[in-house]
């Protein structure tokens, strides 16, 4: 009788032990986790010159996409969270457009199509990863050099009369209001037809002094800072109007003055030279961050990166999100500079002065080749995810809370969430582990759920286009 019991025992005992372990399901508890981390980690991505992507004119479509997903794939391995992606190197575009002309820096061929649209593939790719997409521009640049043959639709053919030769380099006149107004059109129509996160322009509002070419204008720097003052607010306005979360961001040269702040030392004079009153637009709130370049050390104290940064700092109320030069690790204009440099300006941009913290990688080139060790050291810096800082001056409407179930199999837990409000975009999962609450993951909301390792509670935000945040709502297992 004991053995016929045991043969039939033996298949339902196999039978369970197929069977996943204990299910235990999670039930709303009053902990809290701390306030989700705040930092913009971003990193420009060039097209121009093919400094960081595609890595040569000419390759395949397959092959520029796969290299743009390996940078992104970086970027997301090192919980950073923004990519600054180049769409407008000098009157061309990375995109498809019916105002200019396919770059050359795709196909090798000016207004040759590179088979698939590189923003709308980026925006995809990186949204993906939980990732936001700033579409970079050059507002004035026509040309970079004489050697580029450029095609009958751009600029330099189609509307000549807006055009200044500049040394090797063309340039649209900024003083002509159909230069401003074609700047703006053309980003304009990016903003209405790609779902990017923000629109960024660098230094390039007038061209840099280069052996000794002048400018032909006819005009004063004191006219030359109007023009781009009235562009640079027009633009945000008109930004603001069409999708007003998107950020608008500018990059300009480190230094607002030689002698700003005092026994600060440069080469030339931004304000005068470029007609860059970068200051005034962090002050008058025409931006929703400012980039300056502070590609500098940290020492020597005449181009030291936290004076700088801490004057920047105290000259608005908006984020100052330096750019920090990766690409001058080991380099021939900064031999010996080590990796360690750039983490610690990282943590002095953590530590300076006001506002939202954050920076932008120059560039993404160095974080995929490890320059120096520069990847390794970020994995040790950008710890946990974080969130891009919200926009308040724009939108301090919190979303509402998402529904949110978990259940633990065996060593995972599984996080669910149901959006109980349309204009949520992305998802904070925090989780608790013994007494510790880590950050999982910044996800968009498109998805419903996540695995996790096997937590002890755990704690789900929701996050809009703006960056507000929900309260969270939080889950523990019995008795955690």
């Amino acid at each position: 009788m004991r053995a016929m019991m045991r043969r039939l025992l033996l298949p339902v005992l196999g039978l369970l032990s197929t069977l996943p372990a204990f299910s235990q399901a999670f039930a709303p508890i009053a902990d809290r986790p701390p306030a989700i981390t705040r930092e913009f980690r971003g990193a420009w991505v060039a097209c121009i010159y093919n400094l960081d992507w595609p890595s040569s004119r000419g390759l395949g479509a397959a092959q520029q996409q796969a290299e743009l997903r390996g940078i992104l794939d970086k970027m997301a391995a090192l919980n950073m969270n923004a990519v600054v992606f180049q769409v407008r190197p000098h009157c061309d575009a990375v995109y498809q457009s019916s105002i200019e002309p396919w770059s050359p820096w795709l196909t090798g061929t000016m207004g040759s199509s590179p088979g698939y649209d590189p923003l709308a593939f980026c925006i995809r790719e990186a949204h993906a990863r939980g990732i936001e997409v700033h579409a970079w521009f050059n507002p004035f640049r026509a040309i970079s050099s004489n050697t580029i043959t450029c095609s009958s639709s751009h600029v330099t053919c189609a509307n000549p009369r807006m055009v200044k030769p500049y040394g090797s380099m063309k340039w649209c006149d900024p003083a002509l209001p159909e230069t401003r107004g074609r700047a703006t059109g053309v980003i304009l129509d990016v903003v209405k037809r790609y779902d990017v996160d923000g629109v960024h322009m660098d230094d390039y509002f007038y061209p840099y002094p280069s052996g000794g070419a002048v400018f032909r204008d006819g005009k004063t720097p004191a006219e030359r800072r109007a023009y781009v003052d009235g562009f640079v607010n027009n633009l945000y306005s008109a930004v603001k109007q069409q999708k007003p979360w998107v950020r608008v961001g500018i990059s300009p040269f480190g230094i607002w003055r030689p002698g700003v702040p005092a026994g600060i030392e440069a080469g030339l004079d931004s304000y005068e030279n470029l007609a860059c009153d970068s200051r005034k637009w962090l002050a008058n709130g025409w931006v929703d961050y400012l980039a300056p370049q502070l590609y500098w050390r940290n020492a020597p104290a005449k181009q030291s990166f936290s004076s700088l940064l801490s004057w920047w700092r105290q000259q608005g109320s908006r984020p100052v999100w330096p750019g920090i030069a990766t690409a001058r690790i080991n380099s021939s204009e900064d031999p010996g500079r080590p990796a360690s440099e750039i983490i610690n300006q990282i943590q002095l941009s953590r530590s300076i002065g006001r506002n939202y913290v954050g920076n932008i990688q120059w560039s993404a080139k160095s974080i995929v080749t490890n320059r120096g060790g520069i990847a390794t050291q970020l994995a040790n810096t950008y710890t946990q995810p974080a969130a891009v800082p919200p926009m308040p001056w724009v939108s301090s409407r919190a979303p509402a809370s998402p529904g949110v179930s978990a259940q633990t199999n065996g060593n995972g837990t599984f996080v669910r969430w149901v959006l109980s409000d349309p204009n949520t975009a992305k998802v904070a999962i925090q989780a608790r582990y013994g007494s510790q609450w880590k950050m999982i993951k910044i996800a968009p909301a498109s998805g419903n759920g996540i695995t996790i390792p096997a937590a002890d509670a755990v704690a789900v935000t929701a996050l809009d286009r703006f960056g507000s945040a929900s309260a969270p709502k939080v889950l523990g297992r019995h008795g955690s």
